[in-house]
């Protein structure tokens, strides 16, 4: 597994950073959703009908498992720590859309407790990329944050991946060319060879195209 070291600047990752962003609007979403289930507990309290009871339970539970969304969302492992703890890949500029562009990116989806290699090609639509041209074949250099979080899953045998481009998480130039150059050249050849398929793969379901050993160049271990 081939980690990137590099210092994560808090003020830019505030600013650009995506994943951030995310997260906040999952936390307002969820504050939303209490604040409307607690009302309408109380509402259906205050009725005091037999039918109205058991509806005011469900509210209050709705109330309260959205409270915990909102207090686990800012607590879930920091930038800094998913920039630490996860993969380095390459992933190139595919395709744009309305507010943005798309990302293609190869990463290994395989289970860390299987102990294989499986790679696929995964997209990303992103609306910003500091340091970078938004140009079809721009490589940008990114971390890959496994669905899973801990050594063992339980379920589907190839983990969902998100892509988190370093660019997200500092200005500075040089460390982006630092992580670009710490990227095997076979790899960014085999996306710039597979461009063409991005759009089969931003139409798929689950957003992945598994790539099977025939597919993937020498040096480059399925």
């Amino acid at each position: 597994m081939r980690h990137f070291d590099f210092a994560v600047d808090r003020r830019h990752v505030q600013a650009v950073n995506e994943v951030v962003a995310g997260r906040r609007r999952v936390r307002l979403a969820a504050l939303i959703a209490t604040l409307v289930c607690a009302a309408a507990t109380a509402y259906l309290v205050r009725l005091g009908h037999a039918w109205s009871y058991p509806l005011a339970l469900a509210c209050a539970l709705g109330a309260a498992t959205a409270l915990w969304v909102a207090l686990w969302a800012p607590r879930r492992a920091g930038i800094a720590r998913l920039y630490a703890d996860g993969e380095l890949i390459p992933a190139v500029v595919s395709g744009f859309h309305s507010r943005g562009a798309v990302l293609l990116a190869l990463v290994n989806v395989a289970r860390r407790d299987t102990g294989e290699s499986r790679y696929a090609l995964v997209t990303k639509k992103v609306r910003e990329l500091p340091g970078h041209r938004f140009a079809p074949g721009e490589r940008v250099p990114a971390i890959a944050v496994h669905g899973d979080r801990s050594a063992r899953t339980i379920g589907e045998r190839w983990l969902p991946v998100d892509t988190m481009p370093i660019a997200w998480g500092t200005p500075d130039r040089a460390v982006i060319e630092r992580a670009r150059a710490a990227i095997d050249e076979i790899e960014w050849r085999l996306l710039a060879d597979n461009l063409a398929l991005a759009d089969q793969v931003q139409r798929s379901a689950t957003k992945r195209l598994l790539l099977g050993p025939g597919q993937l160049p020498e040096g480059l271990g399925a």
